[in-house]
């Protein structure tokens, strides 16, 4: 079952470079899950053929124009299209006031329910869940409230053993319940454990957006272990005294909270437009954290289902 972040947006500010504002979708066994709506999200949507249509939950992180300004054409071409399902957005403060004054003096109402959760960015707190994901705010350090989101799979149901439900004669309106941690009694009084009956469900995967954020430590005890971390890393570290005027992050510092959170692999994003090429700031990552790649438009990170050991 998939676990996939597909990078749709990577730069900072403005569009450049052939590279388009930040903008994601985390893919959990099928849920999609847009984070951040930075200028032409919808336009890489359809070039990544990502159906709109199943996105029912954006996470926004912060209010400045490269991660919001793609929200407003996102929503009208869901009213467009005729959309009558809840859409469900996550936000700092304000981020309802800036939208709902565009579609008043549009004239055009959304033909669909649009729900604004506002979260408190100073808290490090659960702000959304269903079946599949529990998602935690990660509090950060910018120029306005800002803060990540934490993507923690829930842990699935084991699966049962085919032959098992044969050899005991387990009807279908007991599997559920053996699933999900029963045992089985037998007709002739016989328990059959709930171990002997299933294959352990995979290890829950995880992945932590931080996105603009001065270099701030604080997040490790967050983001420990993470299978994922997708960094902002606007600079190279030649700007080191530029990234904390304007509250972003160097490349090697995007590494070294990788390397100080033991995290599985570090996606760097959120590009200066002064750099074309990227390469020099990939390499400057993994001079600290090895397991570094440069998040770029398309590009597609799955966090493959672990056994447990």
């Amino acid at each position: 079952m998939k676990f996939e972040l597909t990078i749709l947006g990577c730069n900072s500010a403005i569009p450049a470079n052939n590279r388009f504002p930040t903008s994601q979708v985390l893919n959990v066994r099928g849920h999609l899950y847009l984070i951040d709506c930075g200028e032409g999200t919808q336009v890489r949507l359809r070039d990544n053929r990502i159906k709109r249509s199943k996105i029912n939950q954006i996470f926004i992180s912060h209010l400045h124009g490269d991660h919001v300004y793609g929200l407003i054409g996102l929503l009208s071409s869901y009213g467009l299209n005729g959309r009558k399902e809840p859409l469900h957005i996550y936000c700092p403060p304000h981020l309802d006031e800036m939208i709902n004054i565009q579609i008043k003096y549009t004239g055009h109402p959304l033909p669909f329910p649009l729900e604004f959760h506002i979260s408190d960015t100073e808290k490090h707190q659960l702000i959304f869940e269903d079946k599949f994901v529990e998602v935690y705010s990660i509090p950060l350090i910018h120029r306005i409230p800002t803060h990540g989101f934490l993507f923690k799979e829930k842990q699935q149901s084991n699966s049962m053993i085919p032959e098992r439900i044969e050899k005991y004669n387990i009807p279908f309106n007991e599997i559920q319940r053996i699933k999900d941690g029963g045992d089985w009694t037998t007709s002739n009084g016989n328990t059959i454990p709930h171990s002997r009956l299933t294959h352990p469900a995979p290890v829950p995967r995880s992945y932590a957006f931080c996105s603009d954020t001065a270099y701030n430590e604080a997040i490790i005890p967050i983001i420990k272990g993470v299978d994922l971390l997708y960094h902002e890393s606007t600079f190279l570290h030649s700007e080191a005294e530029f990234a904390e005027k304007t509250k972003h992050s160097t490349s090697i510092q995007a590494a070294t909270i990788a390397k100080k959170a033991e995290v599985g692999k570090l996606v760097l994003g959120h590009y200066s437009s002064r750099y074309v090429e990227l390469d020099e700031l990939q390499d400057e990552a993994k001079s600290v954290f090895p397991n570094t790649e440069l998040g770029l438009e398309g590009k597609r990170f799955s966090v493959e289902a672990k056994k447990v050991v």
